[in-house]
């Protein structure tokens, strides 16, 4: 029987003007022929909301600092279960959508395991990731980014049309 530990989480869908996501490319230090690509974030810290833990984790591993009320509402959240590192988490996330006309991504704030694991970060379409027989998480991140975007147009002000 497989034991979880419990983890809450925020992660962000960071995207540009061309309508790309930010995704870094990972490993697990446990299982180093698992490669992937996933959205920044990561789990909160004691007592921190998922919006306050999803800017804190968006500026730690891109630099791009935003508060959490400049984040809105979380555009989805699931549970997903999945080992790493050795250890089995069931993990309760949610995602928000940012977007940026273009962003220079600096790592300098990741900690020693994203340091250890994140071997480095592109930018990709909807059509790539659709197209690409690379591992990305979450495995419908496709469908769920279009869907997210087409809800969230910007306008021409600069806000979102939702």
């Amino acid at each position: 029987m497989t034991v979880y530990t419990p983890r809450r989480a925020a992660r962000v869908l960071l995207v540009d003007a061309a309508d790309r996501v930010l995704l870094f490319a990972g490993t697990d230090p446990a299982r180093p022929g698992h490669a992937y690509w996933f959205t920044p974030g990561g789990g909160l810290d004691p007592g921190e909301g998922p919006a306050e833990g999803a800017a804190r984790e968006l500026a730690e591993e891109t630099g791009l600092r935003l508060t959490a009320a400049e984040l809105g509402a979380p555009v989805w959240s699931e549970t997903v279960e999945f080992p790493f590192d050795g250890v089995w988490y069931r993990q309760e996330q949610e995602f928000f959508l940012v977007r940026v006309p273009a962003w220079e991504v600096d790592t300098a704030g990741f900690n020693d395991i994203e340091r250890a694991s994140v071997t480095g970060h592109r930018w990709w379409s909807v059509a790539e990731l659709t197209a690409t027989t690379e591992r990305y998480y979450p495995p419908d991140l496709p469908a769920r980014l279009a869907r997210a975007l087409a809800a969230h147009r910007p306008t021409a002000d600069g806000g979102a049309a939702c």
